[in-house]
């Protein structure tokens, strides 16, 4: 029986979408270092693209995305003239890569970029790499700004997935995040994706929000369930206002507390499953027909930057300002300031800013920490075997699960033939828990201050 839930809810961790994660990256990482690790790529290696665009209307107060407020179109079309000219000089320096099999726009607001720009961009990916024929090609929206013309527009150049950014639907909620969305408005944008073809949806909902409560959560699940998403992300409200200054415009005494921050969760996440959804490991929900609840039953399900995904790419190129790329060598991060982003770009020089080259005991820590995030589970012979290192290097992580084991979060079997670890049903909520066992940078950053995380669940 575990003892203290909200003492496990509310300690401090990352979410693991990459491990190591990216406060660890350092400068060491160069241009030079980045080009050598993109002409290593071989037709075997395939790609997965992503492309940032730092530009909203406005910033929402919830928003911890890298992202600023333009009201003018002169940057858009600036920033994806230089967006392009990136494209060609990463391209030029990996002749050899295998096939595109995902693209992913993220932001900010991707769509704001114009029409043309837009096609252009897709122009390019096309002219300068290999897109498989089965492309899953996402992009991120937000729902107000979604019109006929660029519903139209997504399936010209080929968008066939589309993520609405929903969090919540009470007026009341949405007038303290600073994002006034009525239903209508989500239901006039689905209706405009699904006309133009553009019939694979996400919903990202959110919890722990200001001012949220059972009847407010029930009531977005409720009206979520009638548009029938494929997929529904349920994400918790992370508050870092020592990292995003705009988020000081939420009255923290607004915020629900622990208690109620776990019990809006498992209220919204009770909804989803009643309504025939599959729980996807730690925030996801899908359709049992969907591909996202295929790949959990047959093993496939990866986890990245987007979170749980079905990208099987498995290098993941990052183009635009502040975006990450992981190959088999390691982590990049672009530059974070436009400016300087697009100097670099315009000298022709790749615009690292920093990264991280892993090691034989990072790729096993990344290993184990995405088949517990995704899994629930690992058999840690095997896969210390892949990367030449006895079941022995892991009892730091053995001695750090002991509590979990305890409480009856985790199973952990660790004998002379067999090291498996296994997140119960009770644990699967604190999975973050589990999978922070295994990171060798944790202690450290926390204790110097270097990395602040938000609660666990």
């Amino acid at each position: 029986m575990m003892k203290d839930p909200l003492s496990y809810a509310m300690r401090n961790v990352p979410r693991y979408t990459s491990y190591p994660t990216a406060p660890h990256f350092h400068d060491g990482v160069t241009a030079g270092v980045y080009a050598d690790w993109l002409k290593a790529l071989s037709p075997q290696d395939s790609l997965s693209l992503y492309l940032h665009v730092p530009y909203c209307r406005e910033l929402c107060h919830y928003c911890g995305c890298h992202t600023k407020a333009t009201r003018q179109d002169a940057p858009l079309k600036a920033y994806a003239a230089t967006l392009g000219q990136e494209i060609n000089l990463v391209a030029g320096h990996m002749p050899n890569a295998g096939p595109v099999r995902h693209i992913h726009w993220g932001g900010g607001t991707p769509s704001l970029l114009p029409r043309q720009s837009l096609i252009d961009l897709t122009g390019l990916m096309r002219v300068n790499f290999n897109l498989a024929p089965d492309l899953e090609h996402a992009i991120e929206l937000d729902p107000r700004l979604v019109t006929e013309q660029l519903a139209e527009t997504l399936a010209i150049i080929g968008v066939n997935r589309a993520s609405l950014g929903v969090q919540d639907f009470d007026p009341d909620v949405q007038k303290a995040i600073g994002r006034l969305q009525p239903y209508r408005v989500v239901k006039q944008a689905v209706e405009f994706l699904t006309a133009a073809g553009v019939t694979a949806l996400n919903f990202d909902l959110m919890y722990g929000l200001p001012g949220q409560s059972p009847e407010t959560i029930l009531d977005t699940v409720e009206k979520t369930l009638s548009l029938a998403p494929g997929r529904i992300a349920l994400f918790g409200y992370a508050h870092v206002p020592w990292m995003r200054k705009h988020q000081r415009l939420i009255d923290e005494s607004t915020l629900p507390n622990a208690a109620e921050r776990l019990a809006l969760a498992d209220l919204a996440r009770a909804e989803l499953l009643k309504a025939g959804y599959v729980a996807i490991g730690l925030d996801h929900f899908a359709r049992p027909d969907d591909s996202m609840a295929i790949a959990l039953s047959d093993g496939s399900l990866k986890r990245n930057f987007q979170g749980y995904t079905t990208d099987q790419g498995e290098q993941l190129v990052g183009f635009g300002v502040s975006s990450i790329g992981r190959l088999s060598a390691g982590y990049v991060q672009n530059m974070s300031d436009v400016g300087n982003w697009r100097r670099a770009i315009m000298a022709s020089e790749l615009p690292v800013s920093k990264g991280l080259a892993l090691s034989a005991d990072d790729r096993l820590r990344a290993r184990i920490i995405e088949e517990l995030m995704t899994n629930y589970a690992c058999d840690l012979v095997p896969a210390c075997r892949a990367f030449g290192l006895p079941t022995s290097h892991l009892n730091d992580a053995f001695d750090a699960l002991q509590d979990l084991a305890a409480d009856g979060l985790v199973l952990l079997e660790v004998d002379n033939e067999t090291a498996r670890v296994e997140v119960t049903e009770t644990g699967r909520p604190y999975v973050r828990l589990a999978a922070a066992a295994f990171d060798a940078y944790l202690a450290a950053s926390q204790a110097s201050g270097k990395a602040r995380h938000s609660a666990a669940v």
